[in-house]
């Protein structure tokens, strides 16, 4: 009696989507008398759902051996895919595969077709998209969705459809692409799918909108999972990846305090998993806010945490060491990553970050070359943030090669991209540059104004770094006379110091740079002003009343 009164409070819970109690009722079940396959199916996802991964795979294979045992050898390859999916989601690829090989045994003995051939079809989509074959993956994705359309399969269907617009979004095709991640979105937000993939498409297109900065879909998919979330509270899975990407969104609205608690939530998530890999993404974010905001210490302890994780802390990690005064570190680790990464959509996500180390130590035909290489990514995926992206990027290396006029010109184009999307740390960041800018072109009051209102921000938002770098430059125009000979602000000081007399260590010194970089902004100066020694340097900055 009392095991019968488990089993139906198990399987009450779990129509309910109260997977604590499920998985708590159903291992009593199951201890006073061992369930059947289909109860042994939901002990499996009432232990997922609750973050226990290997239980899911245990549970799993349990319920395989008891179809199999009442000859239902179709509802068998259904477990044996979903522990191969989770295995293969962990990088356990050799049991991932095994399971996926059993699947496809019991099918091929089958002599009619059935809707797990589709099933069956996603492992051959996922490794073909991995491996750049986009019109490949696309379609076969297509013949899975025949698939499930003749059996009317909605879990095939919904997976198939995602596979399909994730492959056009990769190979470039980004509007196509989107349009089926929102069909697929839609039958996931109606309640038509199961738990599991539920919140595999609900994170997965929500990444994939990510990673062409289609924020605004990501944004509201995220809105949508957070509440798909809240109805579940003892739901660990899923829980984790919806708070980071929450905390990713206050972020770019400004909310750092709140980005970071909701961050260090994600990282408690993550941690109930029994899977530590995806804990990497929660640390990362909160090493970024940390860097952002000049706690160098914490930031370097969360990156260390993400690549614990297996995470790459890149390109967070190299700005770090630049941040550090290590230029040669900064350096060396993004050309490293840069060199290793070769799919266009992750080589966005490093080529601001190596124009900013590229322009710091002054390796101006690296930084512009990543620059264009940005320029074209942006043209060819066409995305709106991708190519406000770009301008930015355009109008910091145009400045630095003292071309202020069309800086200027991609700065405004980036400064309204960022206030659309209400990018606030982005906008500062940009408004910034064109102080510097309009400074450059002689436009001094209308340089205050964008100082100053950059300076408010990164002081309400405690990104220390950029308010000293503010007050830098407020400091650098009280003796800077404006644009000289293409000169940008940090090579007319470094010109002045040069003309006092100042050797490259003692430069180096007063600016907190290094050697290295003092070297290269004396190169850019020598070749700006066509001198070639430091005294010929020298009498042209007393000749133009730079000192």
């Amino acid at each position: 009696m009392a095991a019968s009164g488990d089993l139906e409070r198990g399987r009450a819970a779990c129509a309910a989507r109260a997977w604590a109690d499920a998985r708590k009722a159903l291992e009593l079940a199951d201890q006073a008398a061992p369930l059947g396959a289909e109860d042994l199916e939901l002990l499996a996802v009432s232990a997922f759902m609750t973050g226990r991964h290997d239980d899911l795979v245990s549970g799993l294979e349990r319920a395989y051996g008891a179809h199999l045992d009442a000859g239902e050898a179709l509802r068998a390859v259904r477990c044996a895919f979903w522990a191969g999916f989770d295995l293969a989601f962990r990088g356990e690829m050799g049991r991932a595969t095994g399971w996926f090989g059993r699947a496809h045994r019991l099918v091929d003995a089958e002599e009619s077709a059935c809707a797990e051939e589709g099933y069956l079809l996603m492992p051959a989509v996922m490794g073909q998209r991995a491996g750049g074959d986009y019109a490949g993956a696309y379609a076969t994705a297509g013949r899975a969705g025949v698939i499930a359309e003749r059996f009317g399969d909605a879990d095939l269907l919904a997976l198939s459809v995602y596979e399909q617009g994730h492959a056009l979004v990769r190979a470039g095709q980004v509007e196509e692409g989107l349009g089926l991640l929102d069909e697929a979105m839609v039958a996931v937000t109606a309640g038509d799918l199961s738990p599991i993939l539920t919140g595999v498409i609900y994170c997965a297109v929500i990444d994939v909108c990510g990673a062409v900065y289609e924020l605004r879909r990501a944004h509201e998919w995220t809105e949508a999972l957070t509440s798909w979330c809240r109805e579940q509270p003892d739901m660990v899975v899923f829980s984790g990846e919806c708070l980071v990407h929450r905390a990713e969104i206050m972020q770019l609205h400004g909310a750092w305090r709140d980005a970071l608690t909701e961050a260090e939530r994600a990282g408690e998530r993550f941690r109930q998993e029994s899977y530590e890999g995806a804990a990497a993404p929660s640390y990362y974010r909160l090493a970024e806010i940390h860097r952002l905001q000049g706690d160098l210490a914490t930031a370097e302890e969360a990156y260390r945490d993400a690549g614990r994780c297996g995470g790459d802390p890149q390109p967070g990690l190299a700005l770090l060491r630049l941040a550090q005064g290590d230029e040669g570190a900064a350096t060396a680790a993004i050309r490293r990553v840069m060199e290793e990464t070769t799919e266009s959509l992750e080589r966005v996500g490093l080529l601001p970050a190596c124009v900013e180390i590229m322009l710091a130590v002054g390796d101006t035909e690296a930084a512009r070359h990543a620059c264009d290489e940005l320029g074209e990514i942006a043209g060819n995926y066409g995305t709106v943030v991708l190519r406000v992206i770009a301008a930015g990027v355009r109008g910091s290396v145009d400045l630095a090669a003292g071309d202020a006029r069309s800086a200027l010109i991609a700065l405004r184009r980036a400064e309204r991209g960022w206030q659309d999307l209400d990018a606030t740390y982005e906008t500062a960041r940009t408004r910034m540059l064109i102080g510097r800018a309009c400074r450059d072109l002689g436009d001094d009051e209308t340089a205050a104004l964008e100082l100053e209102a950059a300076r408010a921000v990164f002081e309400r938002l405690g990104a220390a770094p950029d308010v000293a770098r503010v007050d830098s430059m407020t400091r650098d125009a009280a003796v800077a006379p404006g644009n000289v000979q293409g000169l940008t602000s940090r090579e007319q000081t470094v010109l002045r110091l040069v003309a006092a007399g100042k050797h490259n260590r003692e430069i180096a010194s007063a600016l907190v740079i290094s050697e290295h970089t003092v070297a290269r902004h004396i190169q850019n100066i020598f070749a700006k002003l066509d001198v070639s020694s430091r005294t010929e340097a020298s009498a042209f900055a007393y000749e133009h009343h730079l000192v």
